[in-house]
């Protein structure tokens, strides 16, 4: 009697096995099919980063404007370290993928994606990095302001550090050889500049890629420069708050005018823009190049 239950339970969970592998085998998504429509290949879904960052909001206007969220379209929130990991599996096997993306960004050098067209302009042509610092600043500590304000760096500069983090290399070090092998440039931001005296200082930043390697190395540099600089990774209203109420000193992390609109107009008067620390950042949607015939976001809900 105990054999036969035994062997009854047995079954049952053989069964259960073999059913969770084909329902498995089932949800996993197939390459992408031009010949078919893409929403229902990706679930009428859009692969987001957290919640609070600025091109969430964007994309959230997006799924009104164009419209997709008539359309049974959707924005997952996750994690930036979520989000291309997810896309790194999905080029991996040629599946289709919309993701959030923005450049700079080094998954625009390591993966085959691209930028869909924003015909109704919800993203904006073109972004800029603001240094924002808070009021008195330039007061306070003359020298740190004016290296503050005379940084400026190209999206190719700032990818040779992002991508050496992204391979698993330490942001401090891989800031620190980026000064060293780039010593006019680093003059150039030094250029006039009062050396601090063991002054004490803090940068709030978004924990974002580019954001990681523009505070490790603009932070190293002021540290070279005989300041004592610590640096914080927060969200981006929490960021902003705290160079608004002077809990932090700068940063160099204020995406403008629209990914970081919505806070630049909340603290602007409590705050001083030092200026563009990098032209040409650019957000929106992104698909992997393999997905020829997907080349605007009005192509989500017509093909």
């Amino acid at each position: 009697m105990k054999l036969k239950r035994f062997k009854s339970v047995l079954l049952i969970a053989t069964i259960a096995v073999l059913t969770l592998g084909l329902s498995a085998c089932q949800s996993e998504t197939a390459a992408y099919n031009p010949k078919k429509k893409l929403g229902p290949q990706v679930n009428y879904t859009i692969t987001g980063i957290d919640a609070g960052a600025g091109i969430m909001a964007s994309t959230q206007k997006a799924l009104t404007t164009y419209p997709l969220k008539s359309n049974k379209w959707q924005l997952q929130t996750s994690s930036t370290a979520a989000m291309t990991s997810t896309l790194n599996k999905a080029i991996k096997n040629k599946q289709p993928i919309v993701v959030t993306g923005w450049q700079p960004h080094w998954m625009f050098t390591k993966f085959p994606i691209k930028f869909l067209k924003d015909p109704k302009n919800v993203y904006g042509s073109s972004e800029q990095i603001h240094t924002i610092t808070k009021k008195g600043l330039n007061t306070r500590l003359p020298g740190a302001y004016k290296v503050l304000q005379q940084f400026h760096w190209t999206p190719s500069q700032m990818s040779q550090v992002m991508l050496k983090t992204n391979a698993g290399e330490d942001p401090k070090k891989a800031a620190d050889e980026w000064i060293k092998k780039n010593p006019k440039q680093v003059a150039q931001w030094e250029k006039g500049a009062q050396r601090g005296h063991g002054q004490a200082m803090k940068m709030t930043y978004v924990a974002w890629d580019s954001e990681i390697a523009s505070t490790n190395v603009i932070s190293q540099v002021l540290d070279q420069m005989g300041y004592k600089v610590t640096i914080q990774s927060m969200e981006m209203q929490p960021m902003w708050a705290s160079v608004a109420t002077g809990a932090s000193d700068a940063t160099v992390s204020a995406w403008l005018p629209n990914t970081a609109g919505i806070y630049y107009k909340q603290y602007k008067s409590r705050v001083q823009d030092a200026g563009v620390n990098l032209n040409g950042a650019k957000v929106g949607l992104s698909v992997p190049k393999y997905m020829k015939n997907i080349n605007s976001i009005n192509d989500l809900i017509n093909k």
